[in-house]
């Protein structure tokens, strides 16, 4: 699928984001050891918070051991314990930002997000405000060299069967959209298609975007990024709208 499609959208937005390695390995190793705390269980084969997120560090070359110690470091009685928490609102021109953390400390993570948001012009809402932009989708990423010889065709049909909204289909990988409900199910499709999957993740996906010129777009991806730096942050969604002069402009800095 060509274009902007809603995934390309995604990709762009967390390019930024996705060229801290340091940054990726954080966010896995506290989506480890989330599950292994709320499923009271330090087992993937038993635990599938578990088993979804030590597929994700593999897709992104966490090494086995410290995969292994974060896995042990979460089961003891005494590791901290890390709460799940969004916040929403809106930045300049009307851009809609949702921002998903995990942290040890509300006080200090609502404090940070607020300052970012008041210092750049945005505002703050109430939870739930966004709900209207934003739908939730599963995402899935296939490397095409896992794909094998197979008959695409027919392997589309098998996916499509399993539950996918949408298959993009890139030079090197292949993305799969689901709906919230599909996600477990898509899962299992994959897994008895015997695909290796790099990641699987649930995304917030603009319905509607905004179109600003390049230099207002430029400001609001910089602060997109104050939000990523910030070491309680998971993920950061928003609805600008990747231009093709957008994109030409940020190669240029790359």
């Amino acid at each position: 699928m060509a274009g902007h499609s809603k995934w390309a959208n995604i990709k762009h937005r967390k390019g930024a984001q996705d060229k801290k390695r340091a940054k990726i390995f954080t966010r896995i190793l506290k989506e480890i050891h989330t599950a292994v705390k709320e499923g009271e269980n330090p087992d993937p084969d038993t635990n599938p918070a578990l088993r979804l997120a030590v597929n994700n560090a593999k897709g992104a070359n966490i090494p086995k051991d410290t995969i292994e110690r974060a896995i042990k470091k979460a089961s003891g009685a005494d590791s901290e314990s890390y709460i799940d928490v969004n916040y929403e609102g809106y930045l300049s021109d009307g851009v809609a930002v949702f921002v998903e953390a995990s942290t040890d400390n509300l006080q200090r993570t609502v404090a940070n997000v607020r300052s970012i948001f008041s210092k750049n012009g945005g505002s703050l809402g109430t939870n739930g405000s966004l709900e209207f932009i934003f739908d939730r989708k599963g995402v899935f990423t296939l490397s095409k060299e896992n794909l094998g010889d197979r008959d695409r065709e027919v392997l589309e049909l098998e996916i499509i069967g399993g539950g996918a909204e949408e298959i993009e289909k890139g030079e090197e990988r292949w993305f799969v959209t689901t709906s919230f409900e599909d996600f477990g199910s898509m899962q299992q499709t994959l897994e008895n298609l015997g695909l290796e999957v790099q990641s699987a993740q649930l995304h917030r996906i603009p319905k509607t975007n905004v179109t600003l010129e390049v230099e207002e777009a430029r400001k609001i991806l910089n602060v997109i990024e104050k939000f990523e730096d910030d070491d309680d942050v998971q993920d950061v969604y928003h609805n600008l709208e990747m231009t093709d002069e957008l994109e030409a402009a940020l190669h240029e800095e790359e």
